[in-house]
């Protein structure tokens, strides 16, 4: 059964964002909280066919994968049992919330669904707070656009020659990158890295063929 929505629609809610939120936040929000959530791992493991990729090239997006399903995989890149999604979390007022929640439901139409989780902000802004319960975009281990565990320099270099109406996407490997290292000292995602990493080792090699 899923979970009722722990803010009604009408009455504002938060929303995590942990992809392009980040850098990309949606409209009309009042505060912006930086901060994690624990029980995922993040990864590009999600086809874009409508912003990063086309229906007949679909390029690469991060999804979140529960840590039990995760259990059952074999991933080139093992996350840490004890580690953290850190993103942002957005306040939407009431007056814009049927607004904003449409525009969520158009912006990840492509296999993510509406999930619900515990985020912990970082700083916190009062001493022992209580989690805050926010809305989730997850493309689901069910959902068509789950692509699953890949080699990482074959996912590197899919990303780099990927492009969609959104853009290069590169371009949302590297922002994504950038946004997590700004959100705090201990926010960066190894996964995230090591792929930008990768890119930036493929690049260089290509430029290096081209000038032979």
């Amino acid at each position: 059964m899923a979970e009722p929505d722990p803010s009604p629609p009408g009455t504002g809610f938060w929303l995590f964002g942990y992809g392009s939120l980040i850098w990309k936040p949606p409209p009309h929000y009042d505060a912006r909280l930086p901060g994690y959530i624990e029980g995922y791992v993040r990864r590009f493991w999600q086809a874009s066919e409508d912003h990063r990729g086309t229906p007949a090239a679909p390029g690469r997006v991060v999804t979140l994968i529960d840590r039990a399903h995760y259990a059952g995989l074999v991933d080139p890149h093992p996350e840490p049992a004890d580690s953290l999604v850190w993103g942002a979390a957005y306040h939407i007022p009431a007056e814009h919330d049927a607004f904003v929640r449409e525009y969520l439901d158009i912006r990840e139409v492509n296999g993510y669904t509406i999930q619900y989780t515990d985020f912990h902000p970082s700083p916190s802004p009062t001493p022992n707070p209580a989690p805050i319960r926010t809305l989730v975009y997850i493309g689901l281990p069910s959902n068509p656009q789950f692509v699953g565990p890949q080699e990482p320099d074959a996912l590197a270099r899919h990303i780099l020659r990927s492009m969609g109406p959104s853009g290069e996407n590169r371009e949302y490997l590297f922002e994504l990158y950038a946004a997590l290292e700004g959100l705090g000292p201990e926010s960066g995602d190894g996964h995230v890295k090591d792929l930008v990493r990768r890119a930036g080792m493929l690049e260089g090699r290509g430029r290096e063929e081209e000038q032979d």
